[in-house]
């Protein structure tokens, strides 16, 4: 059956070149952003390097053509923004040399916090949460220059290979340690201090997700020295975690606690006694 015989066909044919025009973008962006971060990841770190480089001038050459290379994604994003994409681009790779010196924090407090970590190589080639981090911090920059849809789709990427999720918006401290990782969700407005430790399973999420909320801060802060155990849920843009505090595994909370606390989980379970039919309570 071809086109030009099924009007339905033919009609829906239009309707997706309509689509097509209005979107604007001249290139893939998913694709063009998963080539530039992983570009960039080998200029940072030589452990993902396809690359040798044996002076200088080279580094800074691969510098000038990242930087070309992300204002062509930028200037190629639905929203004309064009007209900022030199600007951002300039104001990102102005950012490159803290951002360097913050993973290495990352990597430092992975390595000291975990006993099974042997190197800081190890940590920087084959943990997720370090990856999953690194991603987070570039997005970061991007997000925090108002820069549209490319920090997500790079927060997405990191988040379909490691299976943490954290939004681009989160603002999030120094020498930061996940664990494992998977299964992580850290919100938008989340705030995160200095030290911080988070186990896998873990969400610092919304207590409403009512989108007239969309510009309020709806995720909890986490203050610094604070270690948040497994399957830990805390919600709420009200919800503070004071420093120095301890969040045991598969709590759930949705109100502060003061700094130094000791929260913990306690499992209750009920069932009736047949020879008296009372209800039974034991807490493990």
């Amino acid at each position: 059956m071809s086109i030009n015989k099924n009007n339905g066909l033919s009609v829906f044919a239009k309707d997706l070149l309509k689509i097509r025009e209005d979107y604007q973008s001249s290139k893939p962006i998913k694709s063009s952003a998963q080539a530039f971060i992983n570009d960039l990841l080998q200029l940072l770190f030589p452990h993902f390097s396809e690359n040798e480089y044996y002076n200088s001038r080279e580094i800074e050459s691969k510098i000038y053509l990242l930087r070309r290379n992300l204002h062509t994604i930028l200037s190629s994003l639905n929203g004309k923004f064009k007209e900022d994409a030199v600007k951002c681009a300039s104001g990102f790779f102005d950012k490159l040399p803290t951002l360097h010196n913050n993973l290495y924090k990352d990597a430092q407090a992975i390595y000291d916090g975990d006993p099974a970590a042997e190197s800081l190589d190890e940590v920087i080639l084959a943990y997720p949460g370090f990856f999953a981090i690194a991603v987070y911090r570039i997005a970061h920059e991007l997000y925090e220059l108002n820069v549209p849809l490319l920090p997500r789709v790079l927060s997405e990427y990191a988040h379909q290979i490691t299976g943490i999720d954290i939004h681009p918006g989160a603002r999030i401290g120094a020498s930061f340690f996940i664990d494992h990782g998977t299964g992580i969700v850290i919100g938008e407005t989340t705030f995160i201090g200095d030290n911080v430790k988070i186990y896998q399973g873990v969400t610092l999420g919304a207590l409403s997700v009512q989108k007239e909320l969309a510009k309020k801060k709806r995720h909890p802060t986490i203050e610094d020295n604070v270690i948040i155990y497994s399957n830990a849920v805390i919600l709420g843009g009200a919800t503070t975690i004071g420093n120095g505090s301890v969040i045991g595994g598969n709590v759930w909370l949705t109100r502060s606690v003061p700094p130094n606390s000791a929260v913990q989980h306690r499992s209750e379970i009920s069932f009736k006694d047949e020879t008296n039919n009372n209800e039974l309570n034991f807490i493990i």
